[in-house]
């Protein structure tokens, strides 16, 4: 539910504009963008005045960062399985990333069809058949183009599309999932540092941390706007012999994508990137289906299964290897290839974490868990097998090694791999329509998510930022393009990833201390409010039992029952030097609530609001029965993190007084151990 405007913690979400009120024009945040945008610009300059300097600059940076650092990515990335796991296991799992009545926004088809797109759909398109014909070639230990190579092959190829690297997806999503819906708190990557920072995140760290977010989402996207070019402009030069490798061409690809991207902006995610990305998933799947089928179909079925029982069960030596007793050669596969994946994929997770948790509302911990790490990596394994074993087979049964020649230009690999297989032009003009969907939701998404991060995750963003940021996001990729510099940028992108991780790391540990709180208030003696009735005024209530309340019976209630307990809670507290606040908004909302706020934690918050629920189909004349009247309202409570309480519309004055107390002294006592733990943390404490 959205907090009212008189919410006295900082750093909410702002609330949508009241009706008949004009959205605001701009809503960008000017600490976050101004830095991001500068160091966005800086970059772009010395990427595009001194791309072979730049390069050589990002790319010693990335080679000291992944010589010295590749245990700790190692590590940190199979903590982030293990966590998600864990939680989604635990108590903890039965949590909704929302209010408890919240309900999910999109379809599981829907939501599963935009995790796929937004997540790694390009990505499947563009090394589905190259990275594993490349082990094949090279494996990390296996004699090449051998049986047992092909086998490692896969089971390398699935370990990095795998678990791990939704599990880096997931962490990032989860924890802004659940800080966003459940405390209300801005969309951001600062909002997960709210346990250990409290409201420090609205000030200099939390735009440092948004800024960085920024820079680096823009630079992970642009980067792979700029690789989709040229795989799409390798794809039209296969086809139609155009010459595709001028920069004129290259530049209109990104500019059509982006035009397209700025369409679907305009459409809004539920219309634009939903329908796209289920769009995309049917094409997915027809294309998936034609190369299982015009493959070698048995010899599929059989690899996929296998490979499937390699993975699993290597999936912890895997987790932790970290060759330090190989050769040299051996160590550098594993920099060139594991460590750069992880690294890559942790600098896209504010990118794909903060898409995925906006499309997750209403969702418990564990089907979100659950669905990110399951679904999609279900789907990869099955594109891995088809694609690459059957390059595999294609090169060694029917190419005789000469598609493997070609592996190293994965550019157009995969059109090279297509005309061994049957209907070749008219499949090879379907991958180009679905890497250019695929073009389009990313760069949608991708606008979507950094208004989002630029703007604090304000709901009234207006559509002209998105297209400002889809129009940046396409700029960035043309001029690194024109000058070389994509390869500097995914270097640095990839150096960037370890700060995140680290932050990432902090992150988890903010989820679990908020879990630990939010898991609190369910405690057995916290009973339901109406457990204080003792009997008395029983024809009264037997009154309201029969009677099925209206929108004007609740707000009669909250304006002549609950706000005047609230204000006589709110006096007392004043004259012990406790300040409490008490706000009404029957006209708008139909809510009123009590605050006490509190400047290090979370503030205390009781409220009230009118709730409509559905009539139960047994009431068969009111369920028969058009209007309003098909519907009873009730006054439930909510509090500071959003979740929604009981129903009280039974009770009188004072025990709504001290049904508040019973709350606000729950409240003090779990803050206790949260204040303690800060004092413990302060600097200079003994």
């Amino acid at each position: 539910m959205p907090e009212a405007n008189t919410d006295p913690r900082p750093a909410a979400e702002p609330s949508a504009a009241p009706p008949g009120q004009r959205p605001p024009r701009i809503t960008f945040a000017a600490p976050v963008v101004v830095p991001a945008l500068l160091v966005l610009g800086l970059l772009l300059l010395f990427c595009a005045l001194a791309p072979d300097r730049a390069d050589r600059f990002f790319s010693g940076a990335q080679a000291w960062v992944v010589g010295r650092f590749d245990w700790f990515y190692a590590v940190a990335v199979t903590a982030f399985l293990v966590f998600l796991v864990f939680v989604a296991s635990s108590r903890f799992g039965d949590i909704r990333l929302g209010p408890d009545d919240a309900k999910p926004e999109f379809s599981f088809v829907s939501w599963t069809a935009m995790l796929f797109a937004a997540g790694m759909g390009i990505g499947l398109m563009y090394f589905g058949v190259g990275e594993p014909l490349q082990h094949f070639l090279k494996p990390p230990t296996a004699m090449a183009s051998t049986p047992a190579a092909a086998r490692e092959a896969l089971q390398s190829t699935f370990f990095h599309w795998g678990f791990h690297a939704w599990a880096v997806y997931g962490t990032m999503g989860l924890v802004l999932a659940y800080f966003g819906f459940r405390y209300n708190l801005p969309l951001t990557m600062r909002s997960g540092l709210y346990p250990l920072l409290g409201k420090r995140i609205d000030g200099p760290i939390g735009h440092g941390v948004d800024a960085f977010a920024l820079v680096g989402t823009i630079a992970g996207i642009a980067t792979t706007l700029g690789y989709g070019a040229l795989q799409l402009a390798a794809g039209l030069h296969t086809l139609t012999g155009w010459d595709t490798g001028t920069a004129l061409f290259r530049i209109s690809v990104i500019v059509i994508v982006v035009g397209l991207a700025g369409l679907s902006a305009v459409s809004g995610l539920d219309k634009g990137v939903r329908r796209l990305s289920e769009f995309n998933l049917i094409l997915a799947f027809v294309l998936l289906a034609f190369v299982i089928v015009a493959g070698p179909t048995v010899f599929l079925f059989e690899a996929f299964s296998e490979n499937i029982g390699n993975y699993l069960s290597g999936l912890v030596q895997l987790s932790f290897r970290t060759f330090a007793y190989e050769p040299s050669n051996e160590a550098g596969w594993f920099g060139n290839w594991t460590i750069l994946y992880w690294a890559w994929w942790i600098s896209w997770s504010p990118f794909v974490g903060m898409f995925i948790a906006r499309i997750s509302r209403g969702r418990t911990i564990r089907e979100f868990v659950t669905g990110v790490l399951l679904v999609p990596t279900v789907f990869n394994l099955l594109w891995m097998t088809a694609f690459g074993n059957s390059a595999i087979w294609i090169d060694t049964h029917v190419a005789q090694g000469a598609l493997g020649q070609t592996a190293a230009n994965v550019d157009a690999l995969l059109f090279r791999f297509f005309e061994y297989l049957p209907w070749f032009k008219p499949v090879a003009w379907l991958t180009i329509v679905l890497i250019a969907v695929f073009f389009v939701t990313s760069a949608d998404s991708g606008a979507f998510v950094v208004d989002n991060t630029a703007s604090r995750g304000h709901p009234q963003s207006p559509v002209w930022q998105r297209l400002f940021w889809a129009a940046v996001l396409g700029l960035t990729a043309m001029v690194l393009m024109l000058a070389g510099g994509l390869k500097a940028l995914q270097a640095m992108t990839l150096v960037a990833a370890l700060p995140v991780a680290v932050i990432m790391l902090s992150l988890c540990y903010g989820l679990w201390r908020g879990l630990q709180a939010d898991r609190a208030h369910f405690a057995p003696e916290l009973a339901p409010a109406t457990n204080f009735w003792s009997g008395q005024h029983w024809r009264k209530r037997l009154e309201q039992i029969v009677h099925q309340p209206s929108r004007a019976d609740v707000r009669r209630f909250l304006a002549g029952v609950v706000l005047p307990a609230m204000n006589e809670v709110a006096a007392e507290m004043h004259k012990r030097g406790v300040q409490a606040v008490v706000s009404e908004d029957l006209d708008g909302e139909g809510a009123v609530r009590l605050t006490v706020p509190d400047p290090a934690l979370r503030d205390f918050v009781y409220g009230v609001r009118s709730t409509r629920r559905a009539v139960p189909t047994f009431m068969v004349r009111d369920a028969a029965s058009e209007g309003d009247h098909r519907h009873v309202h009730e006054p439930i409570t909510f509090f500071e993190d959003g979740r929604l309480g009981h129903d009280i519309q039974y009770l009188r004055g004072e025990e709504i007084i001290a049904d508040i107390l019973r709350h606000y002294e729950r409240y003090l006592s779990l803050s206790a151990d949260q204040r303690t733990h800060l004092l413990n943390r302060a600097p200079g404490h003994s």
